[in-house]
């Protein structure tokens, strides 16, 4: 089987090995800013493109308390990834670099498939009476739904899903390219379950895809659908909405 050019990435490895924490902290506020431009400009080429029906007859209003708690939500996941460099500096994190194509597909299914657990029991902890009044209210005022619901988020929920991968990283060695990979699809996961329109087929619910109905509906009904990527968690515990 096919392996990725395993010398090429050591030396990217290295090269980040050598950052001093200054560079670190400029390159994790970058790359969280890139990526939370790239997940509003997705949701607004998608929302543009689309032809699907809307979900909701009109969007959540764009608030400029909504856009501040945005921008808290990029520091909180530049610390997140400060702290794994910080984890991967003393040890308690290794990547390995040597994976082959196959390999690395199966990582990724795995990180999805382990973190749709993860934040299925987290996210449910999240709607208890007494968490969620102070911690994941905020982002239930988003009946309705806009490019930026995706980072309105309490600072503590937004590290404790950051806090839950780094766990699983620190638990296997995962190829850095896997973990690359996962993030990415998390990101782009994240913008179409909080579209205002229709992204997948209604058939794809037959398959247990976290749909953007599917996500939609927990928006509308707080006690159900609390998955993201599948909705395998809710129908085995019976809080499934179709």
């Amino acid at each position: 089987m096919m392996n990725f050019n395993t010398t090429e990435f050591s030396g990217y490895l290295q090269v980040f090995w050598q950052f001093s924490w200054s560079q670190w902290v400029v390159f994790s506020l970058v790359i969280n800013i890139f990526l939370y431009l790239f997940s509003i400009g997705l949701y607004l080429f998608i929302e543009k493109t689309c032809r699907r029906s809307q979900l909701q007859q009109s969007s959540h209003p764009v608030t400029g308390y909504d856009f501040y708690l945005s921008l808290v939500t990029i520091i909180c996941n530049s610390l997140v990834m400060l702290l794994g460099v910080f984890l991967w500096k003393t040890g308690w994190i290794e990547v390995a670099d040597t994976y082959s194509k196959g390999e690395i597909l199966l990582e990724v299914f795995a990180l999805l498939l382990l973190m749709d657990m993860l934040m299925y029991f987290f996210h449910y902890a999240a709607h208890l009476p007494w968490i969620y009044r102070w911690l994941h209210g905020k982002h239930h005022e988003h009946i309705s739904t806009n490019y930026l619901s995706l980072f309105v988020l309490h600072p503590l929920e937004t590290t404790g899903f950051g806090v839950m991968m780094l766990v699983l990283l620190m638990i296997y060695d995962f190829s850095v390219i896997s973990i690359s990979v996962y993030l990415m699809l998390n990101l782009i996961w994240g913008t179409i379950g909080h579209l205002n329109r229709e992204f997948f087929p209604a058939s794809f619910d037959q398959y247990y895809i976290g749909t953007t109905r599917f996500h939609n509906q927990h928006h509308l009904d707080e006690t159900k659908n609390f998955g993201f990527y599948t909705s395998f968690w809710d129908r085995l515990f019976g809080t499934y909405r179709k």
